[in-house]
């Protein structure tokens, strides 16, 4: 069993930046993808960026070259650098763990960027 707790989500306008943190019960980084997923009200549940156990990254088109994720195996913790945000980007934004056939997911947390 893994837990996935998200922080660093608020508020933030439009063009500026945050930080998203995900931090697991247990190291798992070696073994499993890390994901970040966000969901819009109204629309469903999206893939935004993922690192796997080898360390290579993969993003969706609309991130690009604005979002990074990354993470630090010695605290066991995904993260998901965020800049020139957009308000399109507001969403609930969710940490995954995948691997042997299994999936975990965090609570979420919620990003607004505002106009």
């Amino acid at each position: 069993q893994v837990q996935l707790v998200e922080s660093g989500g608020g508020l933030v306008q439009a063009g500026g930046s945050l930080r998203v943190s995900c931090a697991a019960s247990r190291s798992i980084f070696s073994i499993y993808t890390m994901g970040w997923y966000r969901q819009a009200p109204g629309k469903q549940r999206e893939l935004v960026a993922t690192i796997t156990s080898v360390g290579r990254t993969n993003y969706v088109d609309s991130v690009k070259g604005r979002f990074t994720i990354s993470r630090d195996s010695a605290k066991n913790t995904v993260y998901l650098q965020m800049n020139s945000l957009k308000p399109e980007d507001t969403a609930v934004y969710y940490c995954n763990a995948a691997g042997f056939s299994r999936t975990y997911w965090g609570q979420g947390t919620q990003v607004t960027v505002s106009s």
